[in-house]
């Protein structure tokens, strides 16, 4: 995997990374989610009011369209979709985009090493807390991670059919995701906290992960609800029967978690059997639904 270096940031660019290591990130983080779940009444509407001009929020694809309709900041960044808003890819092996937003990065992983931005790579095995036969599995497989803005759908879908096998929530940084500081601050996605779904798919084993970031007050998944917080400072493991009674099957394009504030979406494959959308580029837009790519079952 040859990677040229990014540039070499300027002085003011490194005043900002170093001003986002000193930030007292978790401090700032209980503090937006202690807000977010806050029902202020015409305070509250007149935060949502302003963030929704600020970052251009469409309206016209919620389930609810008014600041008004909102008892709670965090309401409002989870708001639902109308039913129609995003049309899921219907091919029979074709996978769904899990989350509006951007590629940050996409393609292949050249044994265990994903790209995080120009001249970053970082493991399978950190980026998976260290679950050596869990890493295994996706060596030379395709990865594509995907930044939420604040203005994005802020809710997570399944790119394909799945069961849950597994959930590990994972302690660690909350720097801020964005694409500068994906530039700068290495191991990024591995060093902060995140919530990891495996799945057993129709393909082979599938991850799904919710990275946390600066003000990204919790997770959430739908068979768990809220996972943080709590923030314990150790790696947490449930396991799920993948048959019988208490199995979590999920389809194709149905939801699975949501970020309270924004972050990224990590999804990783096995080798030899997705192709990923070329189209998939850094940058590119995404829209929950759309072709991520196609897999093989064989």
């Amino acid at each position: 995997m040859n990677l040229k270096p990014y540039p070499k940031p300027t002085c003011s660019q490194r005043i900002k990374i170093a001003f986002h290591y000193l930030l007292p990130q978790l401090a700032i983080t209980r503090a937006a989610g202690w807000f977010a779940e806050k029902k202020w009444g015409d305070f509250t509407h007149f935060v949502i009011k302003q963030f929704a001009n600020h970052y251009r929020i469409n309206w016209q694809e919620a389930k609810k369209s008014q600041p008004n309709d909102f008892e709670t900041f965090n309401q409002f960044f989870m708001r639902e979709l109308k039913a129609d808003a995003r049309p899921i890819v219907s091919g029979s092996h074709e996978l769904a985009l899990p989350a509006d937003g951007c590629v940050s990065e996409s393609g292949n992983i050249d044994d265990n090493r994903l790209i995080q931005a120009k001249g970053h790579l970082f493991t399978l095995e950190d980026l998976l807390a260290g679950d050596t036969k869990l890493a295994e599995q996706f060596k030379n497989g395709v990865f594509l991670t995907t930044y939420l803005s604040p203005r994005d759908y802020h809710r997570v879908h399944m790119p394909c059919a799945g069961t849950l096998r597994k959930m590990i929530y994972v302690p660690g940084e909350l720097f801020s995701v964005n694409p500068f500081l994906a530039q700068h601050i290495p191991n990024l996605f591995a060093r902060n906290e995140r919530v990891i779904c495996v799945f057993d798919t129709e393909f082979g084993a599938m991850v799904q992960i919710l990275v946390g970031a600066t003000v990204t007050a919790s997770m959430s998944t739908i068979w768990h609800g809220v996972i943080n917080p709590p923030r314990p400072n150790r790696v947490q493991v449930w396991e799920y029967p993948t048959d019988g009674a208490g199995m979590i099957r999920l389809a194709k394009g149905a939801e699975m978690g949501a970020f309270r504030l924004g972050s990224t979406v990590v999804n990783v494959f096995p080798t030899q059997k997705i192709s990923l959308n070329a189209n998939l580029v850094t940058g590119t837009p995404t829209k929950m639904g759309e072709l991520l790519g196609t897999y093989s079952t064989k």
